[in-house]
């Protein structure tokens, strides 16, 4: 895990020098593009993550029992 800060580190570092050489212009609209598509993609996991919590999983002890009530029901008739 360390490790992975220290190259994500050193990355930036590499990528943040490169768009100073660059100039203010381009390197200013590639930092403003690099920061809103991690903005966006981070948003759309979040949104993600949301509607998979957000859904119930089917509760398998609730349909068992309510299996074995309609189960119960059709025997007593019957």
């Amino acid at each position: 895990m360390k490790m992975y800060l220290i190259i994500s580190i050193i990355l930036a570092t590499i990528l943040g020098y490169l768009l100073l050489m660059m100039g203010p212009l381009v390197g200013g609209v590639l930092a403003f593009g690099i920061v809103v598509g991690c903005l966006i993609r981070g948003l759309y996991l979040l949104n993600k993550i949301s509607k998979k919590l957000e859904t119930p999983k089917s509760d398998k002890v609730k349909a068992a029992y309510e299996n074995y009530l309609k189960e119960k029901e059709s025997f007593n008739q019957g």
